[in-house]
């Protein structure tokens, strides 16, 4: 009796306008199923004989195979984060459920938000229908199944791989790299009745030029005659609660399906939806028929998104992408959280680092992340869940394809956060397939941006866009690189260059692809941080390598060393990009780490989004926010009768132009003393690249010793300043030799010794046994890419008398570049005795020590 009265009770609580839903989540009953035997045996008839709980997976409930490997330097460790608990086949699920006499004669369906990736649902025995998605909820018409009165609903979910559509398991959607293959269901569970004649969908349309929205609304009839009623809209602001307009409409002839189009005016004082101003409005539709009600809400916002003359539009002004990359990173649970203020905490990291841009790799979020999204005023780019080099080479999966690109547009086209759309990652293979899904969807749904695939090595395709692309992501096109990765370790550091020449002539907008992928040292201190259902064996099993070296107690020196030159790399990206009047964004990869494919440790944050202490997120602003002053320099070295030149420029996409503004520049010693100053003054700021006139110019003459400078650019009156270092040198230095005996010979320098001399011996690098010479670090990961150098830059210790004349910090600069370059790095394992005046960090999977100087 006190079940039913408890039941009774949760049914009353959770009734939604005419829609009555029972929430399934809490215990169910469970079993494994790992020899596939549980249709065979029938287990929709049987009683499960385990219990877990629901939201949850079952490596969150600890079932499955008990890790067993142990942390060592071993592909399987290094490749990723490790499962406690790993599960892959067939689970089954159970709960009995008690239908209210006033659901009689109602539409039921169950809802299973978040499935990987086939289910079929029993009711008392009777088998329903399956269903398979990776990316939106499943659901079941149980009408038939579900009269009122005590019933057993089983469920049986299938994680198992059931198409081909990934390299290697990789992509983001159904992968172990990053989200692992759980197996339970994440979000919502509930049973919802509606009335037989019912709105299914409602999609929203903005017109911000006509200060109108579109509205097309699909009806269900599961009566067996024809109907007719009245249709009621209504938009109300998320801001004011204020009521736009009252529409009604007569609806006719509704048979089995029938969908409405209509036009609602927003009249002209209506908000706009953007990064600045993320306006929001509720979409109230509402159908009565006979004795039937329904009622269905929808969220969008007022936003127009266009590519016009090449370049991306955010309700008819220039709109510039800071964005990174969220590849299902999510640690504790491995899987996407579920709930909005989850998804908030994401956002609000990203925007504390000055991104306004998330790009979902090789899978779709849940809705509680598009609702966040457009509430933070984000913009998302969404990726089919592929990633795969012979796409169109199975029919099924190609239909599984065309029918996810329909579940996102049923559960998640209305947000205004959903701006971009790509059919996924790096494709290759049947690009007329491809393009033919692609057009498909713009004719559809027109209210995002299309683009076939995010990159594609594919010959043919790679070097420029296609031509039904409406965006194009690449790291270089047929004219050159449009990513640091192709030049800050071929070409001498300069900063007056951008990409204008590799993507001049390109008919659609361009955004830089994965940018950066600098590898930093892992950060011991993140071993703790693993409390949920993955296991870092990969940082364990490095912190080991290093104890059993006796480097452990460098470990913190090697995150700051390779970490800081990784900001410096990432600084020069993002400014290059901004400087490039023909671009329209960049995707870093990443601002956070990725601790799959072989542990990429390329973040400045770690992967719990927390920051490794490499840079303050204000500093990082200075140069990825709305509006960046910027100067173009030659070069970072400079002898002391040189004069420094360089020209300034604002790049602006905030809100609105900036007007009347005073551009102050300042260059100091590093002790913080003045050595020059001035100004320029701006009347007009407008939206996108500003060249500022005037120039800054400072003779160096008066550098008498070797001196880091730092160079700032600020808008007076406001947030925005930027700086830079440059270091100059005098023309001329005098060194006592006094007895030291400087050679490249061994064998000269060996005599000396046996003299009692001081020898300095500097043998020519180019016949030195070691490792390639390199500025920039790993990249991406040394497991993944072992065929690199593997060095992560340069650590030393800036107070030795050796840097008396060589100003630096800690870890490389700009002024390591052609030291670096020109040397080899040495393998000094087996000197005893030697402290490295110059380090090399070396990487993870070697754990090596390495020195250029000692």
């Amino acid at each position: 009796m006190n079940k039913i009265i408890f039941l009774f009770f949760l049914f009353l609580s959770i009734q939604k306008g005419n829609a009555q839903q029972i929430d399934l989540a809490g215990q169910w009953k469970f079993s494994l199923d790992a020899q596939d035997q549980g249709v065979k045996e029938k287990w929709f008839n049987q009683t499960l004989k385990q219990t877990i709980q629901l939201p949850g997976t079952t490596d969150e409930a600890g079932f499955g195979i008990s890790n067993s490997l142990e942390p060592k330097l071993e592909k399987p460790q290094l490749l990723h984060l490790t499962r406690k608990n790993s599960y892959v086949g067939a689970a089954w699920y159970s709960k009995e459920v008690i239908i209210p006499e006033t659901w009689k004669g109602k539409s039921i369906i169950l809802k299973l938000e978040r499935v990987i990736w086939n289910t079929t649902v029993w009711v008392d025995g009777k088998q329903s229908t399956s269903n398979e998605s990776l990316i939106s909820p499943h659901y079941f018409d149980l009408s038939n199944l579900l009269l009122p009165g005590k019933h057993h609903i089983i469920i049986r979910i299938d994680n198992r791989k059931q198409h081909e559509m990934s390299v290697n398991n990789m992509a983001h959607s159904y992968t172990n790299e990053t989200q692992i293959m759980w197996n339970g269901v994440i979000g919502n569970i509930n049973l919802e009745a509606t009335d037989p004649i019912k709105l299914s969908s409602i999609r929203v349309f903005p017109d911000i030029d006509h200060n109108k929205i579109k509205v097309d609304v699909e009806i269900e009839n599961h009566t067996t005659s024809s109907a007719s009623g009245n249709l009621s809209i209504q938009a109300i602001s998320k801001i004011d609660k204020r009521v736009i307009k009252t529409v009604i409409i007569k609806v006719n002839n509704i048979e089995a399906n029938k969908t409405v189009s209509l036009e609602y005016p927003m009249g002209k004082d209506f908000k706009q939806w953007d990064e600045f101003s993320p306006n929001l409005y509720t979409l109230n539709v509402t159908l009565k028929v006979n004795n039937f009600s329904s009622k269905k809400t929808a969220q969008f916002g007022m936003r127009k998104l266009t590519n016009k003359n090449a370049l991306l539009q955010i309700n008819n002004r220039r709109l510039f992408l800071r964005g990174t990359l969220e590849c299902c990173i999510f640690p504790l649970t491995g899987r996407p959280p579920m709930k909005k203020e989850e998804w908030q905490t994401v956002f609000s990291n990203a925007k504390k680092w000055g991104l306004n841009h998330l790009r979902f790799h090789s899978w779709c979020p849940p809705q509680a992340a598009f609702e966040a999204a457009d509430e933070a005023g984000f913009y998302l780019h969404v990726e089919l869940p592929l990633w795969y080099l012979k796409v169109g080479d199975d029919s099924l999966t190609m239909r599984f394809l065309r029918n996810e690109a329909q579940n996102i547009i049923r559960e998640y086209g209305n947000h205004p956060s959903f701006c971009f759309w790509s059919m996924g990652n790096e494709l290759e293979g049947d690009f007329d397939q491809l393009n033919s899904l692609m057009v498909s969807l713009k004719k559809q749904d027109p209210r995002h941006l299309y683009t076939s695939t995010s990159y594609t090595f594919q010959k043919g395709h790679n070097l420029w866009p296609g031509k039904n692309d409406d965006y194009y992501i690449t790291q270089y096109t047929k004219k050159g690189w449009v990513r640091g990765q192709g030049i800050f370790d071929a070409e001498a550091p300069r900063f007056d260059k951008d990409y204008s020449t590799s993507i001049d002539g390109l008919p659609v907008p361009i955004i830089s692809h994965e940018i950066g992928q600098y590898s930093v040292f892992p950060n011991m201190e993140e071993i703790k941080k693993y409390t949920g259902v993955l296991t870092p064996l990969n940082f364990i099993a490095i912190q080991k390598d290093l104890e059993r070296k006796g480097l452990i107690g460098k470990a913190k020196d090697y995150l700051m060393a390779s970490g800081k030159l990784a900001v410096i790399l990432y600084k020069e990206e993002i400014e290059r990009a901004m400087k490039t009047p023909g671009l329209s964004g960049f995707q870093l990869l990443d601002l956070h780490d990725f601790p799959g494919q072989g542990t990429a440790l390329v973040g400045l944050l770690d992967a719990f989004w927390d920051s490794k202490g490499l840079i303050p997120a204000a500093e990082f602003r200075q140069f990825c926010a709305p509006v960046v002053p910027l100067i173009r320099f030659p070069k970072a070295v400079y002898e002391n009768t040189e004069t420094f030149e360089a020209t300034t420029e604002v790049v602006n996409f905030g809100s609105g132009p900036l007007k009347d503004k005073t551009i102050s520049w300042q260059i100091k010693d590093k002790a913080g003393n003045d050595l020059a100053t001035g100004h320029f003054n701006s009347n007009l700021l407008s939206i996108g690249n500003n060249q500022i006139p005037g120039k800054i110019s400072f003779p160096l003459k008066g550098i008498k010793t070797a001196a880091q400078l730092s160079v700032s650019l600020k808008i007076e009156g406001t947030i925005y300043e930027n700086k830079w270092k440059i270091w100059v040198y005098p023309k001329t230095i005098f060194v006592a030799v006094n007895d030291v005996v400087i050679t490249q010979s061994f064998e000269q320098a060996n005599k000396a010794l046996q003299a009692g001399h001081n020898v300095l011996l500097t043998p020519d690098w180019k016949k030195l046994k070691g490792i390639e010479g390199k500025f920039v670090p790993v990249f991406w990961s040394p497991v993944h890419f072992p065929a690199q150098a593997g060095t992560m830059g340069v650590l030393c210790n800036p107070k030795h008398p050796a840097f008396s004349m060589f100003p630096t910090e800690m870890n490389a600069d700009w002024q390591w570049w052609d030291l670096c370059k020109d040397s080899k790095t040495m393998i000094i394992d087996s000197l005893k005795g030697v402290t490295p005046l110059v380090e090399m960090v070396d990487n993870f999977a070697n754990n090596r020590r390495l020195a250029s100087i000692f």
